[in-house]
Formats: C-alpha cells, sequence, structure tokens
C-alpha cells in the first residue's frame, strides 16, 4: 500500500526537526470563493490542512468557531460545495493533505459510503468524526481505510490507560490528543509542562513511529513554541478569530490569516 500523504507529512517536519502545523478552518467561511483563497495561501506554510464541515449545533467547538460555522451556513454552504472547495484546493500545485473534520449525524444524513466515495473522488485525506468515539467508529474506520482515508482516533486527558490502548493499536496514522477538557479555543486551563507531561506517558504508549500524535484545544500564536516536541500541533480557534476580526474591520481576511500563519510556523522551526 503507498504511503499517504499525511505520514508523508510528518515525515518532512521530521526531517526538518520541527512539528508538523496543522491549521484549522471552516469550509465556505466567510464564502466560498474566500474559503478557497485562505486555503491556497494558508498551504504555504501549514502541513496538513484540517476543514471543518459547517454545523449549526457545533457541539465540540467553542464560540469561535461556532461564529464561523454560522458565517459559512448563513451564506448557504452545502456539503456538495465543502467538496467543491476540496476538489478545486487540490489543484493547487501547493496543495497539502486535507483533514475533514465534523459531526457524524452530517454523514450518516449523506449516506456513509456515497459520503466515503466522494471524499476519494474530490482527494480528502483524512477525517476527524467528533461524535463518533471508538469502539463505536470501529466499522466506519475501517471503511474509511479501504478508500485509502486516514481516519483520525481521539485521545483525551481522562482516557483510561486500557482504552488508550485499544484506541492507539486501532488508530491509523494520525492521533489526535484533545489538550483539555473544554471546547476548542478555550484558554490553555492546563499548563504546557502538564500537556506535554501527559503526552509523554501517550508517545511512550504507541511506540509504532509510523503513528504521529498531534495536540490541539487552546493552541495559539503565545504558546506554541512551547509544543515543539511534539509531533504536530493543531491551530484552529485563532485563525477563525482571525478571519472574524478581518470581516469587522473590512480588511481581506486572505492576508491576515497568511500573515498568521506564516509566523506560527516560523515559532515551530
Amino acid at each position: 500500500m503507498p504511503i499517504s500523504s499525511i505520514s508523508l507529512a510528518f515525515e518532512k517536519s521530521k526531517r526538518e526537526k520541527r512539528p508538523a502545523l496543522l491549521t484549522y478552518t471552516v469550509a465556505g467561511d466567510n464564502t466560498k470563493k474566500k474559503s478557497l483563497e485562505i486555503l491556497n495561501s494558508i498551504s504555504n506554510y501549514a502541513d496538513i490542512c484540517e476543514i471543518g464541515f459547517p454545523h449549526n449545533t457545533p457541539i465540540a467547538d467553542g464560540g469561535q468557531i461556532q461564529t464561523a460555522s454560522y458565517r459559512a451556513i448563513k451564506n448557504g454552504i452545502k456539503m456538495k460545495d465543502v467538496f467543491q472547495i476540496v476538489k478545486k484546493f487540490k489543484k493547487n500545485k501547493n496543495a497539502k493533505p486535507i483533514i475533514l473534520m465534523g459531526y457524524y449525524n452530517m454523514i450518516y444524513q449523506y449516506g456513509q459510503n456515497k459520503f466515503l466515495k466522494k471524499c476519494k473522488q474530490v482527494g480528502v485525506n483524512g477525517l476527524i468524526v467528533v461524535d463518533l468515539p471508538w469502539p463505536d467508529n470501529l466499522a466506519f474506520a475501517k471503511k474509511c481505510k479501504i478508500n485509502s482515508i486516514s481516519f483520525v482516533q481521539l485521545l483525551s486527558p481522562t482516557t483510561s490507560k486500557t482504552r488508550m490502548k485499544k484506541i492507539i493499536s486501532n488508530s491509523h496514522e494520525m492521533i489526535y490528543y484533545i489538550s483539555m477538557l473544554s471546547t476548542t479555543g478555550g484558554k490553555l486551563k492546563v499548563s504546557p509542562r502538564k500537556i506535554l507531561k501527559n503526552y509523554g506517558k501517550i508517545k511512550r504508549i504507541i511506540k509504532n513511529r509510523k503513528k504521529n500524535l498531534v495536540i490541539g484545544f487552546g493552541i495559539t500564536s503565545k504558546n506554541i513554541s512551547s509544543f515543539k516536541s511534539s509531533d504536530g500541533c493543531v491551530v484552529g480557534s485563532e485563525i477563525c478569530k482571525k478571519i472574524s476580526k478581518s470581516i469587522k474591520n473590512r480588511q481581506n481576511p486572505v492576508t491576515n490569516v497568511s500573515i498568521m500563519v506564516k509566523n506560527l510556523r516560523i515559532k515551530l522551526s
């Protein structure tokens, strides 16, 4: 089986002796056109781009991402538009691996097999389904693998060691560690030292070097350099906040977000 583009992205960042930078934006925020322009511009600095499909009740998301979701929904963004954005983005020669992030009911309504077929067709590389935990996600994760799509398992600070071992053994090439029990974009309530201590414990369980563990929730420009020893860092809420601020100040979100992501990359180097 050929090596996945997600694995290649992590291999590249490891060769460069830095964590991978993963960005998160909501598809269609604030318009379909702008959303694609933002992806194209941040792709110069990000290693992997996560795209959220807009949802009217995003339970795991904090205020910034909810605002971005509502903006996209207000602009009429549907699932077919999300796929269209990915398809157009993948035509860019600098296009990075794409991980779609969202909630299971949207996949269920679309139809599981139809959804995965479409993901493969447009070039989606991975999926994060927030409300489909292990072991409920095993059958779906298997279907993802058949379609050459990586299913990203989630771990949190309260995951027991026994459960953790099982999740890790069932994971594909990337595992997402939720740094704290909060919605996204919450202020980091736990010190980076404590997060890294938990992170180190998980890494010792993983052992398999081909499985990459990324840290998300509460990562910002202010604290990202504390996580240089990780495999990867996810920044989402801060990017959505920058888009909101740019719109409010009648500035170009593409330029502002691009500068921000460039600086995040520098801080990880």
